[in-house]
């Protein structure tokens, strides 16, 4: 009995450290980029999320990172030529498990009335994949709720929402052509 316990908690330790260095993989490979901005566009909009046109020029900028926090800002230029600079995808890699948080800004830099949303790393991940929960909409809908972010270094990062197994929006960005110019700061930030 001495050694089955013994055996099962040498299983739970390599599990945790298994989970950690995967969260580490993932982490590592979005810090790659740290500094360069990269264009990318509308990949797949599911019928009723009109988020997007498909028209929009879309930038992700790399901008912020540190060893345990990096702040990815969401540019988009609409129609008329103007910037929607209002959305920074915030990780936290908290060891153990990841955090995906959505700070949203007014043009004036105030907070916007839906800001700090997200959840935790949730499943199966992997060193190129990471699923989010969002626990309130997953419990008030009763299915599976939240963001999948996908890096490829060097060649796309990929962001979007998904209910149970399916994508109802996406976004990659071509890693491999960093812009010349990365966009000025997102709004509410220097």
């Amino acid at each position: 009995m001495r050694y089955t316990s013994f055996f099962f908690l040498i299983l739970l330790l390599i599990s945790c450290g298994s989970e950690q260095n995967v969260n580490q993989d993932f982490f590592d490979k979005l810090s790659q980029h740290c500094g360069n901005a990269y264009q990318g566009a509308l990949a797949f909009q599911a019928p009723g999320f009109d988020l997007l046109n498909g028209e929009e020029l879309l930038i992700a900028h790399f901008r912020e990172c540190d060893e345990t926090t990096l702040k990815i800002p969401f540019h988009i230029e609409k129609e008329d030529g103007d910037w929607d600079r209002s959305r920074t995808w915030i990780l936290t890699n908290h060891g153990n498990r990841l955090e995906l948080r959505h700070d949203h800004r007014l043009a004036d830099g105030t907070d916007d009335d839906f800001t700090m949303y997200g959840g935790f790393s949730y499943g199966e991940n992997k060193a190129n994949m990471h699923q989010f929960q969002s626990v309130e909409r997953s419990e008030e809908t009763g299915e599976y709720r939240g963001w999948r972010l996908e890096i490829y270094p060097g060649e796309r990062y990929v962001y979007g929402t998904v209910r149970d197994t399916n994508w109802t929006w996406r976004i990659e960005f071509d890693l491999s052509k960093p812009l010349d110019e990365v966009p000025p700061a997102p709004w509410g930030h220097e």
